[in-house]
């Protein structure tokens, strides 16, 4: 029962408006932050640009030579986090920032789904995607969002849920921008 009221005290009602800025926001970003553990429960925080289409997933495009794709593939487990930057945030105790729990799988090489999402990175990042796209240590993964949260600032934490994450839906890279 302690469970049900500590999230009721540490999270507030999570509205249409509420996820509307959250999609907002989200819409900003081009990289995300990642934060992986090895199988041995050894933490690695890292970046990565990403791509975004409208199954809800962010999709990067990672170096087998990197701490963050042996830990996705020991554990297919991470959290991504946006974070407002230092010099837009009026509080640096209480920047905005979304933050989501996702799986982690291996998109096929050269499968329809893997070519599509290339095509974005490259429309999207421009001509080192296209140099990076052949190289055989690259593996693109999805991350796919169970839940998570929009922190707006100081005691405001909005919750978002699985019905939530379909409202984000409609900030993705599909669009011409």
């Amino acid at each position: 029962m302690a469970e049900a009221s500590d999230k009721s005290n540490r999270y507030r009602e999570t509205t249409e408006s509420v996820l509307e800025e959250a999609g907002e926001f989200l819409a900003g970003f081009r990289s995300l932050i990642m934060a992986t553990a090895s199988a041995d429960a050894v933490p690695d925080a890292s970046y990565a640009p990403f791509v975004r289409i409208d199954d809800n997933a962010f999709y990067v495009n990672l170096s087998d030579l990197s701490t963050h794709t042996a830990n996705l593939l020991a554990t297919q487990r991470v959290s991504v986090m946006f974070l407002q930057a230092e010099e837009h945030s009026k509080q640096l105790f209480a920047r905005k920032r979304l933050s989501f729990e996702a799986e982690a799988d291996v998109v096929a090489r050269h499968s329809p789904e893997w070519e599509r999402i290339l095509d974005l990175f490259e429309r999207k990042f421009g001509d080192v995607a296209e140099l990076i796209r052949p190289l055989e240590d690259f593996r693109l993964f999805r991350l796919q969002p169970r839940g998570g949260v929009f922190v707006r600032g100081f005691a405001q934490a909005f919750p978002i849920g699985p019905n939530e994450l379909e409202r984000l839906r409609a900030i993705n890279d599909l669009e011409e921008r």
